[in-house]
């Protein structure tokens, strides 16, 4: 069995817009916030930092945990691809840091063909995932949303 892997996620909104990065599969073009694994010996703090470097290319100030998910791939739809991933996503609100401009990280991450800024209300037809995330930023309130949103992709 495989551990369960801990990653942050950076949730950065400008003008009512929310920083992706946007990544290609055989479905087609689909979103998912900066950030990724946590290493060990690495603070989630750390990690979210070193991922944006990495990914968006920009430094970045990261505030409070907003969001936590888990992703139990056997009660999912890529059951038969992630049957053993489990996964916790935190998600931090975080700010670009003064000047920064998102762009791909050199090199981009597998199947990452761009970074884009995609309106809040467009989410949902932007295939972002995790796919409840979508639901709860194109609210109005999304800010007072619960912080847990379950086992969701």
């Amino acid at each position: 069995m495989k551990p369960i892997r801990n990653s942050a996620k950076a949730l950065i909104v400008r003008d009512g817009a929310v920083l992706c990065i946007r990544k290609a599969d055989e479905q087609g073009i689909y979103h998912i916030l900066p950030g990724g694994g946590q290493e060990r010996s690495e603070s989630l703090h750390d990690a979210l930092r070193r991922e944006c470097r990495e990914e968006i290319a920009v430094e970045i100030e990261v505030g409070d945990l907003r969001f936590v998910r888990d992703y139990i791939g056997r009660n999912h739809e890529y059951a038969d691809v992630d049957l053993h991933t489990h996964a916790v996503e935190l998600m931090f609100l975080c700010a670009l840091g003064p000047g920064a401009e998102p762009s791909n990280g050199q090199p981009p991450d597998n199947g990452q063909v761009g970074v884009v800024w995609v309106p809040r209300r467009e989410l949902v037809r932007a295939r972002l995932y995790p796919i409840a995330l979508a639901h709860v930023l194109a609210a109005d309130d999304w800010t007072s949303a619960p912080i847990y949103l379950g086992d969701v992709n």
